[in-house]
């Protein structure tokens, strides 16, 4: 199991922030860096520093070697896809070819309406998502493409330079059976999943396959990722503290070390953690990404590497 570090960028992100938990990720072994892309902190904290995405994904692919990175997702009620994938093939090769475009349909409605972006119904954010993903795959054709479809077609249209390994990787982030593992099966390089538990995944995971068959396709091509909340210790207090302190960020969190492992959370020392993620990897899951809602808790990273990253290599 390949496991990185998921930030929620708008939650009081800051440059130095940032560059510390970059250097921590690529000092400490992790294997990516991901953030969250939104305008204004969730809990209703819209004073808290907040980092603009593609701003900090571009001075990432500078400041480091080794890591991959990228948007865990952006919402496509932010972007026209053509836009998106200009960004992303540009820091692609700034990265020499670190760097996972995650996307998703957008959910938040009170974030749309502090700033006046239009929020449509769930079917036609589903729509947008599917002929964004295919406008992003067309446009990885590196030739004039013209694509028929609602709210993105294409005339003509062409984007260089192409990313350096001729290919955006595309993350399409959500759990909806009908449409979402269909947009995966369809196009994504790899479905990132969360709020759900082990038996939720595995059902999912045969729904994606299913679609996977739909378009002749094996799903094993497509990698099988995790977001999950983290509060690890060495003992209980350790934990409490943790949990305490991600409460602070977003104050709906569960309050307590069983509470957070009853929501499918990560929580308890690092043997308890890795044999959670164990379970999770005998499931199916690849890539977990550790949610830090703490972001100066540089300590639980430096513990998780030490004594449950080897376990879990």
């Amino acid at each position: 199991m390949r496991v990185g570090i998921m930030i929620e960028g708008q939650e009081g992100l800051t440059w130095d922030r940032w560059f510390r938990l970059g250097q921590a990720a690529e000092e400490l072994g992790y294997e990516s860096l991901c953030r969250s892309d939104h305008l204004t902190g969730l809990s209703g904290q819209s004073r808290r520093p907040s980092l603009e995405t593609w701003t900090s994904l571009t001075a990432l692919a500078t400041r480091t070697r080794r890591i991959r990175f990228g948007p865990l997702v952006c919402p496509l009620t932010f972007y026209h896809p053509a836009l998106l994938a200009k960004m992303a093939a540009a820091v692609d090769e700034l990265s020499e070819g670190r760097f996972d475009l995650g996307i998703g349909g957008g959910w938040n409605e009170p974030e749309h309406a502090m700033f006046g972006l239009a929020f449509p119904s769930l079917t036609e954010r589903l729509d947008r998502l599917e002929c964004g993903a295919r406008l992003i795959r067309a446009l990885g054709a590196g030739q004039p493409v013209t694509l028929e479809q609602p709210y993105y077609p294409l005339r003509k249209a062409e984007s260089h330079p192409l990313p350096p390994h001729g290919r955006l990787r595309l993350v399409v982030g959500g759990r909806g059976e009908r449409r979402t593992l269909r947009i995966v099966a369809e196009f994504a390089d790899e479905w990132n999943v969360t709020r759900v538990d082990v038996d939720g995944f595995r059902h999912r995971r045969q729904v994606l396959a299913e679609h996977c068959r739909a378009f002749g396709r094996d799903p094993e091509t497509i990698t099988r990722s995790l977001m999950v909340p983290l509060a690890i210790g060495s003992d209980s207090a350790d934990v409490a503290q943790r949990i305490a302190a991600a409460r602070v960020i977003f104050p709906a969190m569960p309050e307590d070390e069983g509470a957070w492992r009853a929501a499918g959370f990560l929580a308890g020392s690092p043997e308890t953690i890795v044999a959670d993620l164990t379970r999770w990897a005998e499931a199916g899951i690849e890539r977990v990404l550790l949610q830090m809602l703490d972001q100066e808790d540089i300590a639980a990273l430096e513990l998780f590497a030490r004594t449950a990253m080897p376990a879990l290599a």
